[in-house]
């Protein structure tokens, strides 16, 4: 995955979550979680790294905007 960007985390309350999961419907649905909870910058697809298992997903959650569920 790339660096995180100071942008990302440049105030309390924003956070980059890095997804490890054995498969792409797994990361999906902890994303969708996260995003039914908080405002969240979503990622449409998951990548594979060549030569380790499963795939992973970053997003970027901004706890100060909760969604109210």
């Amino acid at each position: 995955m790339k660096p995180i960007a100071d942008l990302h985390v440049a105030e309390p309350g924003l956070i980059v979550i890095d997804v490890a999961a054995a498969d792409e419907e797994t990361a999906l649905a902890f994303q969708e979680a996260l995003a039914n909870r908080w405002a969240t910058a979503v990622a449409d697809r998951t990548t594979r790294e060549p030569g380790e298992p499963g795939v992973r997903l970053r997003c970027y959650l901004d706890l100060r905007q909760p969604t109210g569920s």
